[in-house]
């Protein structure tokens, strides 16, 4: 039984070390949402709020976040008993419909307090909730491949350049991020840079259609690089046309923005939309129903993996933990703390290992990692408290 008795919410700035650029944009600085949770037995959690400072992603910002958080979903958790981890989904989805990364932030907390009420490092608790956990070798692994995703670059040099450096690295998967213009020549740098070395793959962050005979043509070049997967070309509600061109392509789509819930997933397979799906646990309300994405996908022998938002070393624990489970078969984008942050607001830092590898902290409570209080205090830039 979870019974929250306080709840902090702090808005932390964290400095990215280098600009990261996308179809969407330049960010430079992460705005970012932590919550900590406490019981009356004194167990607390740490969680973080993924949503962005512009709407260019999701349409949640952090300052929806911020008001959905304050205004209802707060004062409606606090006091509240929740039976099981899983319960608080429900409850958080009772009164207030959508803001899915406002409830994530309270409901993976939750899960995270539960663990660390229960003994159990959150990797372990989210395994034997999964309908896979059943079967032998589906518990949580001990160590997760890692992926890196790298920026929209000026020149096709540039790109081939960081691409190198990351296969050098020992990342498991390099993604490059694309945009209309900065598209084929700027892959082919790549694929030639890293000459099969590394999984290649590109993200569009839904910045093509198939009304514009120019996208077509490129995304049809595209397709005859060898790709891991290409991921999110079209409108993010637009599975159909995912569809149709699903049908043109051989290599494979894969969702992001389209994918919210289990009920997407079923509308992806019908549609025969995509073939590989990335789960945010953030972006799809908590870790609820990124368990039930991974199973049914799972069922449906549809690989996953785990995308990544430029969160702090607290988001970053969540992400890891979920990426253990047994369908999380592709690269995540779980970069170590270095990638992002002069200094993260953990200790350890997330480390990857020379083979591109990601340690699950399995053997302590709750998220495996320490937070860093006095810096997040530093880097306080606004903060309220709940009480019962």
């Amino acid at each position: 039984m979870i019974r929250l008795s306080r709840v902090t919410l702090r808005e932390i700035n964290l400095a990215l070390i280098e600009p990261f650029q996308t179809s969407a944009g330049v960010v430079d600085k992460r705005r970012i949402v932590l919550v900590e949770l406490a019981n009356a037995d004194g167990i607390e959690a740490w969680s973080e709020c993924v949503a962005e400072a512009l709407p260019t992603y999701s349409s949640e910002t952090v300052d929806t976040c911020w008001l959905a958080l304050t205004e209802w979903l707060v004062p409606d958790a606090l006091g509240r008993a929740f039976p099981t981890p899983q319960s608080a989904r429900a409850a958080l989805d009772r009164n207030v419909r959508g803001h899915r990364m406002a409830k994530a932030a309270i409901e993976m907390g939750i899960w995270a307090m539960a663990a660390s009420q229960r003994g159990l490092p959150l990797a372990a608790l989210l395994a034997g909730e999964s309908a896979h956990a059943d079967k032998p070798g589906t518990g949580p692994r001990d160590v997760v491949e890692t992926g890196i995703a790298l920026g929209i670059q000026q020149t096709p040099a540039a790109i081939a350049t960081r691409s190198q450096k990351a296969m050098a690295e020992g990342y498991r998967r390099i993604k490059l991020k694309i945009e209309p213009g900065r598209d084929v020549e700027f892959v082919k740098a790549a694929t030639r840079a890293i000459n099969g070395r590394a999984s290649l793959s590109v993200d569009a962050n839904c910045s093509y259609t198939l009304d514009n005979q120019a996208h077509v043509r490129a995304l049809e070049e595209l397709d005859s690089l060898g790709l891991a997967m290409i991921e999110q070309p079209l409108h993010h509600d637009d599975l159909v046309h995912h569809a149709e061109l699903q049908r043109r392509l051989t290599t494979p789509i894969c969702l992001d923005e389209s994918i919210s819930s289990e009920a997407d997933v079923e509308a992806m397979l019908t549609l025969r939309s995509a073939r590989v799906v990335n789960i945010k646990p953030g972006r799809v309300g908590g870790f609820a129903q990124a368990i039930a994405i991974h199973d049914r996908c799972a069922g449906a022998g549809v690989p996953v993996w785990c995308g990544g938002m430029y969160e702090s070393g607290i988001g970053r624990a969540y992400n890891v933990a979920l990426a253990s489970l047994p369908n999380f078969s592709e690269p995540g984008d779980l970069s170590p703390s270095a990638r992002y942050w002069a200094r993260d607001v953990v200790t350890p830092p997330w480390m990857m290992d020379e083979n591109g590898m990601v340690r699950v902290p399995l053997d302590k409570p709750g998220l495996g990692v320490d937070i860093d209080a006095g810096l997040i205090d530093d880097l306080t830039v606004r903060r309220v408290s709940f009480d019962v």
